[in-house]
């Protein structure tokens, strides 16, 4: 599976030099969506954009079943529990030193696809706003 993983990746970057394949989104695109608290848009919506895309439709059937092993396991382990593990650590923050202010800051990845760290809070029963770029706190 690890070698297997590594040629998938390997052949994703190839065709992107290669310029055959393109990424849906930019950079300036996810800071554009986040700037404007639009966290529901299409970019932010998909686990995968986190991982490489192992899963493609000219694989073999007996790869393709491998590509979906792989596929997830990195999306459980690398954004499902990955931001349980924050949201926990936030919410322990609060719950230790509730007369304190805090201030957290996560990357764009923390807010992509499902069970986002917004998510994980919203389920201990927390109230989280957006802050936009440029607005005092």
């Amino acid at each position: 599976q690890v070698i297997f993983a590594l040629n998938q990746t390997l052949l994703q970057q190839e065709s992107l030099r290669a310029g055959s394949f393109q990424i849906p989104y930019t950079t300036e695109d996810l800071i554009k969506h986040y700037n404007c608290g639009d966290l529901n848009s299409i970019i932010f919506n998909h686990d995968t954009s986190q991982v490489p895309n192992f899963i493609n439709a000219t694989l073999p059937p007996h790869e393709r079943v491998t590509a979906q092993e792989i596929d997830s396991y990195f999306r459980q382990e690398l954004i499902y529990k990955r931001n349980e593990r924050m949201g926990r650590r936030v919410k322990n923050l609060l719950e230790e030193y509730p007369d304190k202010s805090f201030f957290f800051a996560f990357g764009a990845g923390h807010f992509m696809g499902n069970n986002t760290v917004i998510d994980v809070l919203r389920r201990e029963g927390y109230e989280v706003e957006h802050t936009p770029a440029g607005q005092a706190i």
